[in-house]
């Protein structure tokens, strides 16, 4: 009886997800149309930092309770997942249109806050130097960078085109407003079921703690992330989609882990070279990928090489727990 219990909690949670999603979806595309900002504009702030919730609160919750190996791979492990999983998947039902802002702007500050945060939190790997942990004056440089990447964005934010608003159904700004709080208290609730349904699952059929944390929680704090882009695909909201993975991406980085390194240093020594260079390789590879195969685009080829550097990382991490 409990087992289908926890099957029950487990489609309750995948309803909620699927219903935030949508609500998010219609309600942030409403907000861009009606307020002359570009869809990307909202995906990549009001969806992308709201989908990162779950990982916000993981992260602090960790680092007010000491426990930095929790922050950094939560963060970590999400970006990973965000760029191979989720774009892989949304590339494979709509291939994503990258632009010139994309490109001048927001793909290579995706890049250089990796860089960064390699850079900050590997110091003394890397250089020989300090210690390997985000400290106070390190989660300052992060969150001064957000701040001016906030203000950068909006100041110089492009419209979506009319041909593209033409397709956008429109509600007025508090029902808008409505859908988007709901859209994501459904993703957030609904993610927290699947997550615990999906680990008392797999706990009753014997399956290892380690397992479950690098496969279940992994994704289950991205479910909002991914649920979003599914839906935004489908709806043929390709910049919406990218905006919410580079938002996440940026502000799990940026304003995440620069707020939890302020509450408590962060330290990497649960991290190896191996799971950073996963996470440099899927940023840089958003870059390339608008150079190959088919131009100014993340299409269904590109969309099957990061699904299978997903299944690659996750072998990896399976046969060295």
């Amino acid at each position: 009886m409990e087992i289908f219990s926890q099957i029950a909690l487990l489609l309750l949670g995948l309803i909620l997800i699927l219903l935030g999603a949508n609500a998010l979806v219609d309600g942030s595309s409403s907000i861009a149309k009606k307020s002359g900002l570009s869809e990307f504009l909202i995906g990549l702030t009001i969806v992308g930092i709201g989908t990162s919730t779950p990982e916000m609160v993981v992260s602090f919750m960790s680092s007010f309770q000491g426990n930095a190996d929790m922050s950094i791979g939560n963060i970590v492990g999400s970006n990973i997942f965000n760029t191979l999983m989720i774009l892989g998947v949304t590339a494979l039902i709509s291939p994503l249109v990258i632009t010139k802002g994309n490109l001048r702007k927001d793909i290579p500050l995706n890049i250089f806050v990796t860089i960064l945060l390699i850079i900050l939190g590997m110091n003394f790997s890397i250089f020989g130097i300090g210690q390997n942990k985000l400290n106070r004056i390190d989660g300052i440089i992060l969150l001064t960078i957000f701040v001016l990447y906030m203000w950068h964005s909006f100041r110089h934010d492009t419209p979506t085109s009319e041909e593209d608003s033409d397709n956008i159904k429109e509600y007025s700004i508090a029902r808008s407003i409505l859908m988007i709080a709901a859209g994501l208290c459904g993703l957030i609730i609904g993610g927290r079921l699947f997550v615990n349904s999906s680990t008392d699952l797999a706990h009753s059929f014997g399956i290892s703690d380690k397992f479950i944390a690098i496969t279940v929680m992994a994704a289950g704090t991205s479910m909002p992330e991914l649920a979003t882009c599914v839906v935004a695909a489908f709806k043929g909201r390709g910049q919406l989609a990218l905006g919410n993975i580079l938002g996440s991406n940026i502000s799990n980085i940026l304003l995440i882990l620069g707020g939890a390194s302020l509450i408590n240093p962060l330290s990497f020594t649960g991290m190896t070279t191996v799971d950073m260079g996963i996470l440099l390789a899927s940023s840089v590879f958003i870059l390339l990928s608008a150079y190959i195969f088919r131009k100014k685009s993340l299409d269904r080829v590109e969309g099957i090489i990061l699904l299978l550097l997903e299944a690659g990382y996750m072998w990896y991490l399976i046969i060295n727990i």
